[in-house]
């Protein structure tokens, strides 16, 4: 296992993280704590939960693992959770408000069993309240020793250039990461997410890194997912996500290119489509989320995997989401480059 630091802090993180939205819902307890005790075994610290996965039952979950196991395994363990999304069906039961944020945190804690949480990420943005509440929310809680570190999921660029600007501008603690969906299916954060979190000096913390199954292979141009896969099991959900994704070229072009490195390097077609992520501009840790503690091995194979330069080169081009005009495309490239263009 690698490890890097949360972002700009100073804390380190193992660059692969155990996601537990499986936990409560398609991993039941046992499996999820077989999860756990085997993620940390391999050298994994960063467990990732939310307030809304499995109904916070995930939450309880993991703090149930960790009142069971000494202190020298807990240790290790960097805890992250979200709130934002309801728990409950009251009026300001949602959202990012501090009325809202602190009784969720409060929640999520004793879910947990602890006093603090080392990362504490608002679960996307809210268009209702002042984004500066959520901020200084955010920074009383680490004055209060609830959270070491503040960071956001789900923000679009210019969200989360905002939010940048005004903790920097009020003094307050500073974000140190991003958690975005990040894929070789779905690159388009590339054009502006990523530069800003970049800029801000954010480490990335991808969800649904295999593109909710596709980068594993499991689905096929013939048919339609059946069965015990994300897709298979939500049969009206499950054909029409299918048809979206499998009826645009550029997903089987991407699949082909996992499928032959993988053949070619004898490991699985997760494991290229982790590696190529894990070495992405930006990337602190790739969250893995696995129904088994089968697939989460798998998954760990892509640890100290690192794909050469021509490999990578083949997945970029494969996996490229086309920005053919502007502002990301050409016209736009060229208006923001300093080379001379058309010999002016």
């Amino acid at each position: 296992m690698e490890y890097r630091t949360l972002g700009a802090s100073g804390a380190a993180v193992s660059t692969y993280a155990l996601g537990t939205m499986t936990f409560g819902r398609e991993s039941d307890e046992k499996v999820a704590h077989a999860q756990l005790d085997r993620f940390v075994e391999l050298g994994g610290t960063l467990v990732d939960t939310a307030d809304v996965y499995a109904e916070t039952e995930s939450e309880s979950i993991i703090g149930r693992w960790l009142a069971d196991r000494p202190a020298d395994v807990t240790e290790r363990v960097v805890i992250a959770t979200k709130g934002r999304f309801p728990t409950d069906s009251t009026p300001n039961g949602l959202g990012l408000s501090r009325r809202h944020l602190r009784r969720a945190l409060d929640a999520s804690l004793t879910r947990l069993g602890v006093d603090h949480v080392d990362l504490y990420q608002v679960h996307a943005w809210d268009p209702l309240t002042p984004v500066e509440e959520t901020l200084r929310f955010l920074d009383d809680a680490v004055s209060a020793g609830k959270i070491g570190y503040a960071g956001l999921s789900n923000f679009t660029g210019w969200q989360l250039q905002k939010a940048c600007d005004i903790v920097e501008h009020r003094g307050w603690a500073p974000l140190v990461t991003l958690q975005p969906q990040y894929n070789l299916l779905v690159r388009e954060i590339e054009w502006e997410i990523v530069p800003a979190a970049q800029e801000n000096g954010l480490g990335l913390l991808p969800w649904s890194p295999l593109g909710g199954g596709w980068l594993t292979g499991k689905y096929t141009r013939e048919s339609a997912p059946t069965g015990a896969t994300r897709l298979g099991e939500n049969p009206d959900r499950g054909v029409e996500a299918y048809s979206r994704r499998s009826t645009v070229e550029r997903t089987w072009d991407v699949v082909d290119a996992v499928r032959e490195i993988a053949g070619a390097r004898d490991v699985s077609m997760a494991q290229v489509a982790l590696a190529w992520l894990h070495d992405r501009p930006s990337v602190t840790s790739v969250i893995l989320g696995a129904r088994t503690v089968e697939q989460l091995e798998d998954n760990l194979g892509a640890a100290g995997l690192h794909l050469t330069a021509e490999e990578t080169a083949r997945l970029d081009v494969a996996s490229d989401p086309g920005a053919a005009d502007y502002p990301y495309g050409l016209p736009g490239t060229e208006q923001r480059s300093r080379k001379i263009i058309g010999g002016r």
